[in-house]
C-alpha cells in the first residue's frame, strides 16, 4: 500500500456529491433504461407517488438501521442492516424519480447547492412534507414487533411491486423488477421468524401476540388509496392499492396459522379530518426519526468529505 491509499476509498460516494446520504455501490437498475414519461401521464401525481413510495422505504430503513449493536444475534444484525440496505436503493431511486418527473417537490437549497435532489428530498423535508404510512414509522420495540412489522410491510409492498412491473413508467417498472427480488427475501425471513416465535415459548409467544395487537391498527392504511393512485392506477402507471388486499390477507393468513397465531380484531388506528400518513400526518415518533437522521445534514448542508 502506497502512502495515497486509504481501506476507505471504497466508502466513498463515485457520484461527485461526495456528501451524506445513501452511498455507492449500488446495482443501477435503470441501466439502458429508457426515462421518458409517457405522454398522458400526470407528471405531478407521478412525482407524489414516488415520493410515497421512496418515504415508506426511507423511513423503514432508518429503523431498521436502530437495529445495529441492538440485534438478539450477530446474524440478524446482519440481515436487519441488508434490508434496510436495499430499502434505502430503493428510497434513492424513487425520490430521484419524483424529483425528475417535478422539481416542485424538493425543498429549497440554493441555486449552486451541491445536493442532489434525493438527498435534499430525504434530509431537507419536515415531517409534514412526508408521505410515508405510518406504520413505518412506529418505534422498533422489541424484536418481534419488528420482524412483525416487517412481514406486514414487505409482504404489501412486494404485492404491489410485483404489479409496477408492469407500469407504463419504465422507471416505476425497472425499480419494481429489481424491488420483488428484493422484497420475496424481506418477506420470507420476516415469515419464518414470525413462525419461530409465534410457535416457540410461552415468553416469545406473548411477545408476537403484542406486537400483532400493536401493529394491526396500522394495516388498514396500507390499502387506503390517495388520488393520485387512483389517477397513475387508471392510466396503467400506477396501482390501487385495494387491489393487493386479498393476496396480502392470504399470505398473512398462511403465516399466522403456521405461527400457531391469530389475527388480531380489526381497530382501525384511523385518520384526523381524513387525513393520515400519506397527507403529511404522522405520529410523534417520525419527527424524532427525523431529528436524528437529518442532523448531520442540516447541520453541515453543502459539506462534503
Amino acid at each position: 500500500m502506497n502512502d495515497h491509499d486509504s481501506a476507505y476509498d471504497g466508502l466513498v460516494d463515485g457520484d461527485g456529491h461526495g456528501q451524506w446520504a445513501f452511498g455507492t455501490s449500488f446495482d443501477d437498475p435503470l441501466a439502458g433504461v429508457d426515462t421518458t414519461v409517457p405522454g398522458d401521464v400526470d407528471l405531478g401525481a407521478l412525482a407524489r407517488y414516488c415520493l410515497m413510495l421512496g418515504d415508506d422505504a426511507l423511513v423503514s430503513s432508518q429503523r431498521l438501521a436502530e437495529w445495529s449493536t441492538r440485534a438478539p444475534e450477530l446474524e440478524e444484525e446482519v440481515a436487519l442492516a441488508n434490508v434496510g440496505l436495499d430499502l434505502i436503493g430503493q428510497a434513492r431511486l424513487l425520490l430521484a424519480r419524483a424529483a425528475a418527473a417535478d422539481s416542485t417537490v424538493v425543498p429549497f437549497i440554493s441555486d449552486t447547492s451541491p445536493v442532489p435532489a434525493e438527498d435534499a428530498l430525504a434530509f431537507f423535508r419536515d415531517q409534514f412534507g412526508f408521505r410515508n404510512v405510518r406504520l413505518v414509522e412506529l418505534a422498533n420495540g422489541d424484536f418481534a414487533h419488528t420482524v412483525v412489522r416487517l412481514l406486514v410491510f414487505s409482504t404489501w409492498r412486494l404485492a404491489l411491486f410485483d404489479r409496477l412491473r408492469m407500469s407504463r413508467d419504465p422507471v416505476l417498472a425497472a425499480v419494481a423488477n429489481k424491488g420483488v427480488k428484493e422484497l420475496t427475501y424481506h418477506r420470507d425471513y420476516a415469515a419464518r421468524w414470525v413462525v419461530t416465535l409465534g410457535a416457540g415459548t410461552a415468553e416469545s409467544k406473548r411477545r408476537t401476540a403484542d406486537a400483532l395487537l400493536e401493529i394491526f391498527p396500522f394495516v388498514d392504511e396500507l390499502f387506503v388509496p390517495t388520488q393520485d393512485e387512483l389517477v397513475l392506477a387508471e392510466v396503467g402507471v400506477g396501482v390501487d392499492p385495494r387491489t393487493v388486499r386479498p393476496e396480502f390477507d392470504a399470505v398473512l393468513a398462511q403465516v399466522l396459522h403456521a405461527a400457531e397465531m391469530e389475527e388480531p380484531p380489526s381497530r382501525f388506528s384511523g385518520f384526523v379530518g381524513g387525513r393520515g400518513g400519506r397527507a403529511g400526518l404522522h405520529t410523534g415518533a417520525l419527527g424524532l426519526l427525523l431529528a436524528e437522521m437529518q442532523s448531520v445534514a442540516r447541520e453541515h448542508p453543502e459539506g462534503v468529505w
